[in-house]
């Protein structure tokens, strides 16, 4: 059975110190050039110059820390996302775009920090919190979008509209869990226009 973590648990020491950032910036380094699994709380704060005691006055854990690393990287395909879905008023293109630029973006995850992918690697076979939170908003963006295509009537009304968004987000979910991507490269090139594509017209009015 997997476990699912409780993380973020509420954060130790000041809200804003400047210490947690310069802990989350070295262990990002730091696990990109050694990975997360094989590092240690005791190996981070050797390499960071702080003592193991110390970096614990901020987060409790290794995973607190990958928790923070993860919910960053998410947070960057997120709003790369956004940016292009607000790119046009167009509800159709939306979804398009928002399937060709998650598509896009997980994709650089893997390819060009792959020890930075072994922490979205176990965030996603733990449930971390941070993933949790990051696939509710990935669903409540395809509702907003799919709730617009309605008023504009470019988008069915009988079905519920969560269920339409739930059984879309199961369509892309392949290219946005990392666990699952991994088994999808041969169709990254063609995946977005035909899974888009398929989607839209299941949509049609």
């Amino acid at each position: 059975m997997t476990k699912t973590s409780t993380y973020p648990t509420p954060a130790r020491g000041p809200a804003d110190h400047e210490v947690r950032d310069q802990i989350v910036a070295a262990a990002t380094e730091h696990f990109s050039r050694y990975g997360y699994e094989k590092t240690t709380v005791s190996d981070l704060a050797k390499a960071i110059g702080f003592s193991k005691a110390y970096i614990y006055k901020f987060f409790e854990s290794k995973q607190a820390i990958g928790e923070m690393i993860c919910a960053n990287c998410l947070r960057e395909i997120e709003t790369e996302v956004r940016a292009a879905v607000a790119e046009t008023d167009l509800p159709p293109e939306k979804l398009r775009r928002m399937f060709k630029v998650f598509i896009e973006a997980s994709l650089r995850l893997f390819f060009q920090d792959r020890k930075l992918y072994e922490i979205a690697a176990s965030a996603a076979t733990e449930r971390w919190q941070s993933v949790l939170a990051y696939e509710g908003r990935i669903q409540k963006l395809l509702q907003d979008i799919l709730q617009e295509g309605r008023q504009s009537g470019d988008f069915e009304r009988k079905t519920p509209l969560d269920e339409t968004a739930m059984a879309i987000y199961l369509v892309m979910r392949p290219y946005l869990n990392p666990l699952l991507l991994q088994h999808s490269f041969d169709y990254t090139d063609e995946a977005p226009a035909q899974l888009s594509g398929l989607v839209l017209r299941s949509l049609s009015p």
